[in-house]
């Protein structure tokens, strides 16, 4: 179907494994190809609300459903100071600034939403000023690295062709939030490169945040991968369906009797696969 290549399926351990978490890994794995490597990864950078006991019980279910890594599994909260090593590379090539905003007073300010839905920072602290006592987030000057890279890089979809990036509407994303001082786009970037991923593959929700992501992978001079990204499983309006709304998890599934395989080839993640892969490419969990 496709050559072989690295994937990698980078779970949040903020709950249990549901159906969408299936249909990810299962994506990850088929899209590495014969002779490929399928990563797995442990996205626990939210010290707080990913626990020892959500990370034990996602790795307990990803092993019974037989989800095995192809080389040790990264934990990303235990490579903080290679992140921060990325925001010193950063600031001192005057690519980032200290923002004091609060989330109100950045919601009242803003005018405009990016692509994913998120509001622009309207730049409020792009010059200033510094408030005393505040905790401060680190934000990428967006105008000023694009002008760096001369362009807005874009990015190559598999079945799909070249895609034409929308950094520039996303404004001065955050790479270092208070609360963790890192963040997503940030580690997820620093740890694709690491472990030499060459196909990112990930849920249609995260299509849009390619565009920011690509800007830091050329601002430090990451290999650019391919990028896969499945259909999500929908209510019915046409909503992601979360666990918080209802999504079946998978520890619930096998108390209930379920096997493995089954939990695999449940119809929602099926008809997702399908919907993901050209026509006969998928043949069963």
């Amino acid at each position: 179907m496709t050559p072989p290549a690295t994937t990698r399926f980078a779970p949040s351990p903020t709950g249990f494994l549901h159906l969408g978490h299936v249909v990810s890994g299962l994506y990850s794995r088929i899209m590495a190809g014969e002779g490929g490597r399928f990563l797995i990864r442990i996205e626990d950078i939210d010290t707080t609300r990913c626990t020892p006991e959500l990370i034990a019980a996602l790795r307990e279910d990803l092993e019974w459903l037989g989800l095995s890594s192809d080389e040790p599994v990264r934990r990303q909260s235990r490579h903080f100071p290679e992140y921060q090593v990325v925001l010193k590379t950063l600031r001192e090539r005057g690519l980032l600034y200290p923002c004091f905003c609060t989330r109100r007073e950045i919601a009242e300010a803003a005018t405009q939403t990016a692509p994913d839905g998120s509001l622009v920072y309207p730049g409020t602290c792009r010059h200033g000023p510094v408030h005393v006592g505040r905790e401060p987030v680190w934000r990428l000057d967006m105008a000023r690295a694009l002008d760096v890279l001369q362009g807005v890089p874009g990015w190559h979809e598999i079945w799909h062709g070249r895609v034409a990036g929308k950094a520039d509407a996303f404004g001065d994303i955050v790479l270092a939030r208070r609360d963790t001082g890192v963040s997503y786009h940030l580690c997820v970037t620093h740890d694709d490169a690491l472990e030499g991923v060459t196909t990112v593959t990930r849920g249609r929700d995260l299509y849009e945040a390619t565009s920011v992501q690509r800007v830091l992978q050329d601002l430090m001079g990451w290999p650019e991968p391919t990028y896969a990204h499945h259909a999500l499983i929908l209510d019915a309006e046409g909503h992601k369906l979360s666990k918080r709304d209802g999504a079946e998890g998978v520890r619930v599934l096998r108390q209930a009797g379920w096997r493995a395989r089954q939990v695999r080839e449940h119809p929602l993640v099926r008809q997702a696969l399908e919907a993901s892969l050209p026509t006969g490419a998928y043949s069963g969990g």
